[in-house]
């Protein structure tokens, strides 16, 4: 074998326990497949039953109706065990190479929601559908490649958590202000974002833990999370009301490890050591995932 392909094996390898990482991964893309479908369900049911339209907002009565559907309830179980195998599998293989897999999920809503609502996808959703998650396949290839997970050292969490102080008061003043304006995709991009973040304190959460790190910002990247992890469960349901749930899982399976994944190359310096082909490559097909996300939210038919 050429001395460069065998650096770039070398460059791509797993270890066997970190491989293990990658089905469990997939199989809770699956139960977040499922996990949306049913969620979704429970809240058009609520809204209905309401007669007041949440697109603009889920309210308090609506919440608390939520939790009495059976169907939300399923849905928020499954989601549950969705999150618990990703941080498993986050604890097990680099953050780069498991959290985009969720696309997956994105594939399996698509088909779950066109049997259950008996609506059709149309060629432009398909072809969306395949943009998003081939912008994700080519990102995720570049970043097993050419970025090298580091640990995170106090200053840069410090980072992060600061940048994600903003993001959550960006998002917040756009809510109270323009909440009447707000559509489904709206709603995606701020749970992809803040999820993305979540992600990202997980991980770092995980490995303080596991190292026995736990200490006065450790605990305050655990609230941080928790925050993000709300405010992004609130947006997701209120984009339920207005959009079909693969379209949302189209935003968090693309944003949310684009922007976890982009973190680890601006902030950690994860790919300071990529050639400036594959910097290129890494925005050139994080632009086509959102580009297909957009297609999707222009072209669904199920979009209200």
């Amino acid at each position: 074998m050429p001395p460069d392909l065998n650096d770039l094996t070398d460059s791509i390898s797993l270890t066997p326990y970190q491989a293990l990482g990658i089905p469990i991964a997939l199989i809770g893309a699956v139960f977040l497949a499922l996990g949306a479908q049913f969620q979704s369900t429970g809240v058009s049911k609520v809204e209905a039953r309401s007669g007041v339209a949440a697109s603009g907002g889920l309210n308090l009565t609506q919440l608390l109706a939520l939790v009495k559907r059976p169907s939300w309830v399923i849905g928020t179980l499954m989601l549950g065990l969705a999150i618990v195998l990703q941080l498993v599998s986050l604890g097990i293989a680099p953050l780069i190479v498991v959290q985009p897999l969720g696309a997956v999920a994105l594939v399996i809503t698509a088909i779950v929601n066109s049997r259950v609502t008996k609506t059709a996808l149309d060629r432009r959703s398909i072809r969306a559908i395949v943009i998003c998650v081939g912008g994700v396949g080519l990102f995720v290839i570049f970043a097993a490649i050419y970025a090298k997970e580091t640990p995170i050292d106090n200053g840069q969490l410090i980072t992060i958590l600061i940048i994600l102080a903003a993001v959550i008061a960006l998002f917040g003043a756009a809510f109270a202000f323009l909440r009447s304006r707000f559509k489904a995709i709206a709603y995606i991009l701020g749970a992809g974002v803040l999820y993305g973040f979540v992600a990202t304190l997980a991980k770092v959460v995980i490995v303080r833990i596991k190292t026995g790190d736990v200490e006065f910002l450790t605990m305050l990247c655990i609230v941080a999370l928790l925050a993000a992890a709300a405010f992004g469960a609130y947006f997701v349901q209120t984009a339920y009301s207005s959009g079909p749930p693969d379209l949302v899982i189209a935003g968090l399976t693309v944003i949310d490890p684009l922007v976890a994944v982009g973190i680890g190359v601006i902030v950690l310096g994860e790919a300071a050591g990529a050639p400036p082909f594959a910097i290129l490559a890494f925005v050139v097909s994080a632009a086509i995932a959102i580009f297909g996300v957009f297609q999707l939210a222009k072209f669904h038919p199920q979009i209200r």
